[in-house]
Formats: structure tokens, sequence, C-alpha cells
């Protein structure tokens, strides 16, 4: 099944920009400028969104502006105005569990305590839906995850964030077209 919508996972706004939560935003920009679309403030899906041609297939591309913990308002939105079901929707969104310069791609699943993840799935009534899971590394310590997810990553790790999301790019028509076992091949084997 094709993926029809591009949600990227962040925080409005000047002061998070630069931070780990926004390492979806950071994806969803990149893809906007590879399919010559401009990302748009869209009051009735509460965020941006662009509509871009990429692997010569319509994609919709989406930024929620609803802060991370009120994601799933966004994308219940412009799914259900656009009829795209879960199977057919990519979220990129920054990951603790895995280290800054991997990528992993998956189904469903659970929130694994994203607060914009347990509120997409809230609002779409399934859990069904892709994940870009950006590695951004731990801070080591349960405690320090809100500070840490809200500062920007040091050079190196950002590095290694913009290597993974390239690796991202490169799969994309992969993704695009719905052949996921192919690029998942690619950017889960080690080189």
């Amino acid at each position: 099944m094709p993926i029809k919508l591009i949600v990227g996972l962040g925080n409005p706004g000047n002061e998070y920009e630069s931070t780990r939560h926004n390492a979806g935003f950071w994806w969803v920009d990149q893809l906007a400028r590879k399919g010559g679309g401009t990302m748009r403030v869209e009051g009735k899906f509460s965020g941006e969104v662009a509509r871009v041609k990429l692997a010569d297939e319509e994609t919709w591309l989406q930024k929620p502006m609803t802060f991370m913990n009120r994601s799933g308002q966004a994308v219940g939105s412009l799914a259900k105005f656009y009829k795209i079901t879960p199977e057919e929707i990519l979220v990129v969104h920054d990951e603790l569990d895995i280290p800054p310069g991997s990528i992993k791609l998956k189904q469903g699943g659970g929130h694994g305590g994203h607060n914009g993840l347990k509120d997409i799935i809230a609002h779409l009534g399934s859990p069904n839906f892709w994940r870009l899971r950006v590695g951004i590394g731990h801070p080591g310590d349960k405690s320090q995850v809100a500070n840490f997810v809200l500062k920007a990553p040091t050079l190196n790790e950002q590095i290694e964030i913009d290597k993974s999301l390239d690796a991202a790019t490169s799969v994309l028509t992969e993704v695009i077209k719905g052949d996921f076992s192919a690029a998942m091949l690619k950017l889960h084997t080690k080189k």
C-alpha cells in the first residue's frame, strides 16, 4: 500500500526549531524542498501542509502545529478529510532508544512513551501507521529525558542525524510506493 501522507513530528516556534524533538520536522522540510513544495499553514488541519510529487506520486506532507502531545488532532483531521487510512501514513519522529546516525522503519506497535505517537494512535483509532524512527540517543537518566529532547543535539550528533535523514531520503521511492521490505533492507543493513 503506497504512502499518501508523511507527517513530521515536532514543536512549533523558533525556540524549538533546532531541538532533538523536531527531527521529524527536519525531514518533512527536506521532502518539501525535494518535491518543490512550500509548507503552508492550514488551520483546518492544525498545522503546516504541502502537497508534493514524490516518486511520481502525489503525497501530502504535514507538520502539526499543535505541540507534540496534541499531534493526533492534526493528523486525524487531514487523514479523515482525505480518507487516508493509517496504513497509508508515515510518521517521522525522534527516537530515544536509537543512537544518532541510526534510523529504523516499522509499522504499528505501541507509543513507547512518545506523547506524539500516543495522541496519533488515539485520534486514528489504530496503531497501524508506519513510523520512521530517527535516532537521537538517550541522556542516560530517565529524569533527564524531557530536558534532553528539548535541547539541540551536539555538532557530532547533528551530523549523524543528518546522515540518517539522508539515508531515509535514499529509500523514499520504496517508501512512497509501499515497498517497505526493500526500504527496510537498505536502511537496516549495516554498511
